[in-house]
């Protein structure tokens, strides 16, 4: 029977992709609708200002969003990556902890929002017409906070645990219960913004008990009382890895509290008043989020696609799945722009009647904001094709370029210079700056894709050896750069006669995970600062931390066979449990190191010192971000070596004497 991997490289690229996009397509347009429905009601039972209180009302709950999803997508990837170390007593904290902060966090922000409601609704834009709507809907809606951040941090969990169609079930019965509420509670009940906001939260509560009610039933692990304890550490790495999901939807607050504020300010001095652009520019980023949904599916169905063919080096099949979800996201961009183009009054209507003012702005807001929104069927799958293939630094750019880096400081330029037209050209602005810089990266990778040969050449993952001692021992090496660490552990190996696992561990991961071994090389034991941007809420695991869990797997297999030497790859971490392990970290001065990195590594001298510290810092990152401990601490070791104190051979040979006391002992 074959395996997902073969599946992802051999299967026709085009089943692949409906396979994996159409359930994320649906999971995020539910999520979207559930936005849209309020304003859809409340738009035809109380009115435009109506719609315009919930648009200013809204970065409250995407606020809670943030938090929710960094909880719960950080927590969805520490209890992936615990158990794929088989480390399921940790992999419960997680979760507890997870579930733990996620309700402390809740109840600290419904109470807040509670006690400063009127302060915050100023900060997001609310003006003198909008107040009592707002007031009254937002008091209601923050009351139900804890209900939906507590249900979104689980529905993540759930998934992770191996029941996304579960995590699904609760969603839709929560937007399918709003669907049926709204209009009972506003033109039954005639409560008006009040009974929007009540149906919404005894929807999210619906969701919250459905996803209560799982936690008894987990796949992997399984909960007690011992576990609901709070440990500073795992909440940490919990929010941590779930810091993408946050970053995201607060940069989305930020964008909307700008938004709003220029609006309010600009849109007094036009015939248009404050409230039309505040709630028609509201209403028109929902109907586009739509849009956006169907992209974000689409690519990030393609991840696992892109990702394995890439590591593998089947570059032909990378730049089809490429070609495929590029022309899929334009014709779907390219479809909405017509319909944005040439409907927008029909789109508008949708939520409610308003005034010729009202529909006016309406249909400038479509014609003018959303001008260039044929370019997010490139710009959003580059970042996310980016992500697959291991480039996060790219893809951070890419996924922060259009809101922070140009949206918003176009709505500041162009508003001062035009006014409220301004603000809506900052749309297509932002638009257009993100795809020049999208298909500049994108033609880049292309033609590096088309250039690379790929030669594979058969590395033996053995060396075989007359073994000195037939005591089992494995001697893990961390070291600096350019301190001799690699060298020393050859010694080590060859002086005791064990193998040696290093560049030929590389050559046994490649053969188990079909990656090719260069892949493998650029990718495992590097963590940069930005790559904690694009862990989270439509990526999953990235590439790296795949790659961790197979090596732990490896790893801890190789040390039950044989006696080895292991360098680097937080093997003395993985292995801290196992007994006959001898943990050690080389090091040297910096002089030394450059010396050493100038002579063996071919680097020119004046660029040596900045190199030896970029890489010591990537193994920091990488050590600090898999094992929570400093990688320089000493007591993560059993000896601490200066190599150019003692020199390499001496340091091989204290190492060896090391592992004889140990063997002496043990007989």
């Amino acid at each position: 029977m074959e395996t997902e991997e073969n599946i992802l490289g051999h299967e026709k690229i085009s089943k692949l992709i409906r396979k994996f996009s159409i359930p994320c397509i649906i999971s995020l347009l539910v999520n979207s609708l559930y936005n849209i429905v309020d304003q859809i009601f409340i738009g035809w039972g109380v009115g435009y200002l109506g719609n315009g209180a919930t648009n200013v009302v809204f970065p409250i709950n995407m606020i809670c969003l943030a938090f929710a999803l960094m909880f719960g997508d950080g927590t969805s990837a520490y209890l992936s990556l615990k158990l794929g170390e088989k480390k399921k007593d940790e992999a419960t904290k997680g979760v507890a902890n997870g579930i733990l902060i996620s309700i402390i966090v809740a109840i600290i922000l419904c109470t807040c929002s509670l006690v400063f409601l009127p302060q915050l609704l100023n900060i997001f834009g609310c003006t003198d017409a909008l107040r009592s709507y707002a007031l009254g809907y937002g008091y209601i809606i923050s009351i139900g906070l804890p209900f939906v951040m507590i249900g979104t941090t689980l529905n993540s969990i759930i998934r992770a645990d191996g029941s996304p169609k579960y995590a699904m079930t609760s969603m839709l019965s929560g937007a399918i219960l709003n669907i049926i509420l709204d209009p009972i509670f506003i033109f039954v009940f005639k409560m008006g913004v009040e009974g929007a906001a009540i149906a919404t939260v005894i929807s999210q509560l619906l969701t919250f008990i459905i996803n209560i009610m799982y936690i008894r039933n987990f796949k992997s692990i399984k909960i007690s009382k011992e576990n609901l304890k709070l440990e500073k550490n795992i909440c940490i790495k919990i929010s941590t890895l779930g810091i993408s999901s946050f970053i995201t939807q607060m940069s989305f607050v930020i964008v909307v509290s700008f938004e709003n504020n220029l609006l309010g300010k600009y849109g007094v001095d036009s015939k248009f008043g404050s409230e039309i652009p505040i709630t028609v520019l509201g209403i028109v980023m929902k109907i586009s989020q739509i849009l956006n949904s169907i992209i974000i599916g689409i690519a990030v169905g393609s991840q696992p696609i892109l990702g394995y063919n890439y590591g593998a080096q089947k570059f032909d099949r990378v730049r089809k799945t490429l070609k495929i979800v590029l022309g899929l996201s334009t014709i779907i961009s390219t479809i909405a722009f017509i319909l944005f183009q040439t409907i927008p009054d029909k789109l508008i209507s949708i939520f409610g009647s308003g005034d010729a003012n009202y529909m006016e702005f309406a249909c400038l807001a479509f014609r003018i904001y959303l001008m260039l929104c044929i370019c997010n069927g490139i710009q959003i799958p580059s970042g996310i094709f980016f992500q697959a293939i291991g480039k996060s630094t790219k893809s951070a750019i890419l996924s922060l370029s259009r809101q922070i880096l140009f949206l918003i400081p176009s709505m500041i330029i162009f508003g001062k210079l035009f006014g409220i037209i301004g603000v809506l050209y900052s749309g297509p602005s932002a638009d257009g700056l993100a795809f020049i810089i999208s298909v500049i990266l994108l033609i880049i990778e292309y033609k590096t894709l088309e250039n690379v040969k790929y030669n594979k050449q058969s590395v033996s993952s053995q060396i075989n050896k007359e073994k000195l001692t037939d005591k089992h021992v494995i001697i893990t090496i961390s070291r600096e750069y350019g301190s001799g660490g690699r060298y020393i552990g050859k010694l080590v190996a060859d002086k005791l006669g064990i193998t040696l696992y290093d560049k030929q561990f590389i050559s046994k991961l490649s053969e188990e995970t079909g990656l090719s071994e260069e892949y493998i090389e650029n990718n495992e034991q590097k963590r940069k600062i930005l790559d904690s941007l694009n862990n989270g809420y439509y990526f999953g695991l990235e590439m790296a931390d795949e790659l961790f869990l197979k090596e732990s797997k490896l790893i801890q297999e190789i040390a039950k066979k044989e006696s080895c030497v292991i360098i680097g790859r937080c093997a003395d971490f993985i292995l801290k449990d196992n007994k006959n392990v001898i943990k050690v970290f080389i090091y040297s001065k910096m002089e030394d190191k450059i010396k050493r990195a100038t002579k063996f590594y071919g680097i020119e001298e004046q660029k040596a010192e900045k190199e030896i510290k970029r890489i010591d810092k990537l193994r920091a990152n990488h050590y600090k971000y898999y094992t929570q401990k400093e990688w320089k601490d000493n007591s993560n070791y059993d000896i601490c070596i200066n190599s150019d104190m003692i020199g390499v051979e001496k340091a091989a040979d204290l190492i060896c004497k090391m592992v004889n006391s140990n063997n002496e002992e043990l007989v």
